[in-house]
C-alpha cells in the first residue's frame, strides 16, 4: 500500500520543463535573472516591461529576450504597465495563446519612491502603492482562470525584508510590500482548492543596478548587518522562486521565505 502511493505520488509529480512562467518585470535586474533561472531549467518565458525616464528599457528587454531564447525556449515580450487592469488581462491572454500554456506567475514588477513620511506626495504614495500592491492583484486575478481551470499553478510575489523591518523614507514602500504578503496569504486560501500554490519570497538588499543608486553607507550597513556578512546575488532569490514554482514545493503555499541573509534576525 504504501509502495502504490509513493508510485501515484511520483507520477503526480510534474516537471517544468516545457511549462510557461510569466515574470513581471524581468526586461533587468532581478526579474531578468529569475527569466534566465526558468530558461535554463526549460521553461518558457513571457515578460512584460514599461520604458523609465533616462533608461532605454525597451533595448534592454530586446537583448533579455535573446539572452532567453538563446538558452532553447519560447519568449513573449510586451509593453505593459501592471497599473492597468485591461493591459493586464490583454497581456495574459496573449501570452496564453503565443506559448501554448500558463503554469507559473512572478510578480516581481515594482518601484519605490522614497521620502519622509511628512514630504510625501500623493503621486508617490498613489505610483507605489498601484503598481507594487495592485500591479500584483491585476496579474493574479488575470492569470487566476487559467490555472484554475487546469487545476495547477504556482504564484510568486516578490516582497521585502522591509516589509519586517522598514527603513526611513519608505512609508509607501514598506506599505506596499507588508499589504502584498496579506495579498499572498489570501490568494493562497481562495486558489488552494484549484491546486495552486501562492507565496512570497522577501529580499533583502540584492546586487542589482538598484543597489548602485543607493548611498554607500546604506549598502555597507546591509553587509554588516547580514549575519552571512554578504548581500545576496540575483541568482540567490531567483533559485527559491524557482524552487517555489517547482513541485518539489508543491505542498507549500501561503507561505513569506525570507532571502535577506539575516537581516532581520537583528
Amino acid at each position: 500500500m504504501i509502495a502504490e502511493r509513493e508510485q501515484t505520488q511520483r507520477v503526480k509529480r510534474r516537471e517544468m520543463r516545457g511549462h510557461t512562467a510569466v515574470v513581471t518585470g524581468a526586461a533587468t535586474g532581478l526579474g531578468c535573472e529569475i527569466a534566465l533561472s526558468f530558461a535554463r531549467r526549460g521553461v518558457n518565458v513571457a515578460f512584460n516591461y514599461i520604458e523609465l525616464p533616462d533608461r532605454d528599457i525597451s533595448a534592454q528587454a530586446l537583448l533579455t529576450e535573446t539572452t532567453l531564447r538563446a538558452c532553447g525556449v519560447e519568449v513573449y515580450s510586451e509593453h505593459c504597465d501592471v497599473r492597468d487592469s485591461e493591459a493586464v488581462t490583454t497581456f495574459v491572454a496573449n501570452a496564453h495563446a503565443q506559448l501554448g500554456g500558463l503554469h507559473y506567475l512572478v510578480n516581481n514588477a515594482g518601484i519605490a519612491h522614497d521620502g519622509a513620511l511628512w514630504r510625501m506626495t500623493d503621486l508617490a504614495w498613489d505610483e507605489v502603492l498601484q503598481t507594487n500592491l495592485t500591479g500584483a492583484f491585476n496579474c493574479i486575478r488575470a492569470i487566476a482562470p487559467f490555472l484554475r481551470n487546469q487545476r495547477y499553478g504556482k504564484v510568486v510575489s516578490i516582497s521585502s525584508h522591509q516589509a519586517y523591518q522598514p527603513g526611513f523614507g519608505i512609508a509607501n514602500y514598506t506599505a506596499s510590500k507588508a499589504a502584498l504578503v496579506g495579498l499572498t496569504k489570501s490568494a493562497a486560501v481562495d486558489l488552494g482548492a484549484y491546486n495552486v500554490n501562492v507565496n512570497a519570497v522577501a529580499p533583502g538588499f540584492v546586487k542589482t543596478e538598484l543597489l548602485s543608486t543607493l548611498p554607500s553607507e546604506i549598502v555597507a550597513d546591509a553587509e554588516h548587518g547580514s549575519v552571512l556578512g554578504r548581500i545576496a546575488e540575483p541568482e540567490d532569490v531567483a533559485n527559491v522562486v524557482v524552487f517555489l514554482c517547482s513541485d518539489d514545493a508543491r505542498h507549500i503555499t501561503g507561505q513569506v521565505i525570507l532571502v535577506d541573509g539575516g537581516l532581520t534576525l537583528h
